[in-house]
């Protein structure tokens, strides 16, 4: 019996659908991959993002897409100045309502009715305004006379070309855009290029129904984010950012709050339960550097503090850390393959001792016979030590010929008389 399985039978992994989803909708958009997949894990696990850059950077479209890459979503977007009106935000008072001693607004189509919001130049907003979303982005409440009804917001993009102003009471407001990206201008010759020659991009991204978020994805998801675990090893760079950021408090100026903790582990749980993975590793700690600078001025350093506690939990050398990026699948950045591309570098099996190796091809420069291919095995309980090892072959017995040398961090070096490989970035 013949049976013809077709390729759109084959279940589509949640991996896939969202690597999908964000190559859609960021179509045409130069050097914005990285910020629109930031953004959209933001939005998937329910949190808010802060676009900071100068003008006509693209932040209003890369707030549409966004929004586009859910199932017919309501969007409300808003350009603030100081003299922007309650009315213009959360909607007119109802007159027909009035006439009858109630004071209500009529909100349809406006902020508190909205799943996605952009707020362009947020911080030129008046106090009035500022102090309704504060409550309106926490709570996901708004008190429409006497009633306080359930918002819809899913996620709020903010932008501004400047950051808070000291003292004037906008920091609560701030600290709940848990994301914060920098949108600069596109900085390489040929997207540059590129961009001159072509036409504005469109805001009307089409995603293919199997791909497009519906609400009971959205719902399902936000449940399901929680039941990731934080790793040892996540717990431990949190730690290592926390104590340098305490330790730097005066020359930073940096005040992170314990929400803004709780929800950027949030973030990072997003990020492992969208890769398809129960536990969370040091690829989605690189998040935090989108969560902990206030301002232009603490941005990079924050970013180096970051890379610094990663590197101490286990890597030794930038190149290290480079190396296990450019060895993912890419949608063409950094950040976009530790969200949506972390695979194990290496397959693993379990042999008839009961113990978990890796298993890899590897290729060595033989004397006599020139180059060939061997497939050896490699504890996977001495990952990350700083002993030496043995190798084995699949029934489990040990490769007189070859030894394997851990040097501590995600690196092995295979070794015999006639034969030398260096594996680099064991990844669990």
């Amino acid at each position: 019996m013949i049976i013809n399985i077709q390729i759109e039978d084959i279940p589509m992994t949640l991996k896939t659908r969202i690597s999908k989803l964000v190559e859609i909708i960021s179509q045409n958009m130069h050097e914005r991959e990285e910020i629109i997949a930031v953004s959209l894990l933001g939005a998937l696990s329910g949190q808010n993002t802060f676009l900071y850059g100068p003008p006509g950077t693209a932040k209003s479209l890369i707030s549409r897409r966004l929004a586009s890459a859910f199932d017919k979503p309501s969007y409300f977007e808003c350009l603030m100045n100081r003299f922007t009106t309650p009315e213009e935000v959360v909607g007119p008072v109802s007159i027909k309502a009035l006439k009858e001693d109630q004071y209500t607004r009529k909100t349809h189509g406006y902020l508190p009715e909205a799943e996605f919001a952009f707020l362009d130049e947020i911080w030129k907003s008046s106090p009035a305004i500022l102090n309704t979303l504060l409550t309106l982005i926490n709570e996901h409440t708004f008190r429409n006379g006497e009633e306080i009804v359930d918002v819809p917001l899913k996620a709020l993009i903010a932008a501004s070309n400047e950051t808070p102003e000291p003292n004037q009471g906008l920091d609560a407001l701030y600290d709940r855009f848990i994301i914060r990206m920098l949108v600069p201008p596109i900085e390489h010759k040929q997207h540059f290029d590129e961009l001159i020659s072509s036409k504005p991009s469109s805001t009307d991204i089409s995603v293919p129904k199997k791909y497009a978020i519906t609400q009971t994805d959205w719902e399902s998801w936000q449940k399901r984010i929680h039941e990731v675990a934080l790793s040892e090893e996540c717990i431990t760079i949190i730690h290592l950012i926390r104590n340098e950021l305490q330790e730097k408090h005066e020359e930073l100026n940096i005040y992170v709050s314990d929400r803004r903790w709780q929800r950027a582990a949030i973030l990072m749980k997003a990020s492992a339960f969208f890769s398809d993975r129960k536990v969370t590793n040091h690829s989605d700690a690189l998040l935090l550097q989108y969560c902990l600078w206030t301002s232009e001025t603490n941005r990079e350093q924050i970013s180096k503090i970051v890379k610094s506690a990663i590197k101490a939990s286990g890597f030794e050398t930038e190149n290290d850390l480079s190396g296990l990026f450019e060895k993912k699948e890419a949608l063409g950045n950094e950040i976009n393959n530790e969200l949506y591309h972390t695979e194990d570098q290496f397959d693993t099996k379990v042999l008839k001792d009961g113990k978990e190796y890796f298993k890899q091809k590897v290729k060595f420069e033989d004397h006599y016979n020139g180059p060939h291919q061997r497939t050896v095995y490699i504890s996977r309980q001495d990952y990350r030590s700083k002993s030496s090892t043995e190798a084995v072959d699949a029934n489990g017995n040990k490769l007189e010929d070859i030894s394997v040398n851990f040097n501590g961090n995600s690196s092995c070096v295979l070794v015999n008389s006639n034969r030398t490989l260096l594996l680099e970035n064991f990844h669990s």
